[in-house]
């Protein structure tokens, strides 16, 4: 395959990892469903980011052309998302909070974070995730909801990159499991993600952000998921497929709501 074709696989697999999109497999793809160039194709992970939160980009601008109030619109864009990835973060979120809080030691928390179902300390991140991106897309759709469909794009595309960070920085906690069976990313995949992210990360200035608010959310955004990284390796003595949904999760918030902070 040609390098452009190899990257636009390796987009379309980060899609079906991170979305529940029914994506058919492609010609130029020779095995659509498999990890193992998993390393290699998270280079592409900023963009996937960036599609997938232009879907609650247009879900919001469309429901603002309706004239619905800004919380409604905030409202339905998360809606939109939450459709669209199947909550994937939102449950490694969810499984981190349950497992670092009620654990005692790294077996238990590892057990804890395993198990499906989600305890007090899980629901009361997943509510406080979804509340500050809700607070945040709101006070940016009342600023204006192309503020708020840029922004919205930006931090999923740059969050997505900042997921990864555990991942590049620490070794698998257990020997099964999605961070297990995908491949660590390669040092040129991460530089490509780094890259794609920052220039993504940008994209608030053409919407009348300024550089340094724009620079800002993307150190917050990065900050947020390097401080995830060190709570795991202290914790659980390494990563999980959970832990870099938490980074997600966390570096989107962060971001979001640096860009909410000064419209």
């Amino acid at each position: 395959m040609s390098q452009l074709s190899t990257f636009a696989a390796d987009l379309v697999a980060c899609l079906r990892f991170y979305t529940r999109l029914p994506i058919p497999a492609l010609p130029f793809e020779t095995a659509p469903h498999d990890l193992t160039d998993f390393g290699r194709a998270i280079r592409a992970t900023p963009l996937a980011g960036a599609l997938i939160g232009a879907i609650g980009a247009l879900c919001l601008t469309a429901a603002a052309l309706l004239h619905l109030p800004p919380g409604v619109c905030a409202g339905l864009a998360l809606g939109a998302l939450l459709l669209t990835t199947g909550v994937f973060h939102e449950d490694g979120l969810a499984d981190t909070a349950d497992g670092l809080g009620g654990g005692a030691t790294r077996e238990r928390k590892l057990e804890i974070m395993k198990d499906s179902r989600v305890g007090s300390y899980g629901a009361a991140a997943l509510a406080l995730s979804l509340l500050l991106r809700f607070a945040a897309l709101s006070a940016l759709c009342e600023a204006g909801a192309g503020l708020a469909a840029v922004a919205l794009v930006a931090a999923h595309a740059a969050s997505r990159a900042a997921g990864l960070l555990p991942l590049a920085l620490l070794e698998p906690a257990r020997r099964e499991g999605a961070a297990f069976a995908a491949a660590r990313p390669l040092p040129g995949a991460l530089l490509t993600a780094g890259v794609l992210a920052f220039g993504l990360g940008l994209l608030p200035m053409t919407a009348g952000f300024g550089a340094g608010q724009a620079l800002l959310s993307l150190i917050a955004g990065a900050g947020a998921a390097l401080a995830m990284t060190w709570i795991a390796a202290r914790q659980i003595g390494g990563q999980t497929g959970d832990i870099a949904g938490a980074a997600q999760q966390l570096a989107e918030i962060a971001m979001l709501c640096v860009l909410a902070a000064r419209v």
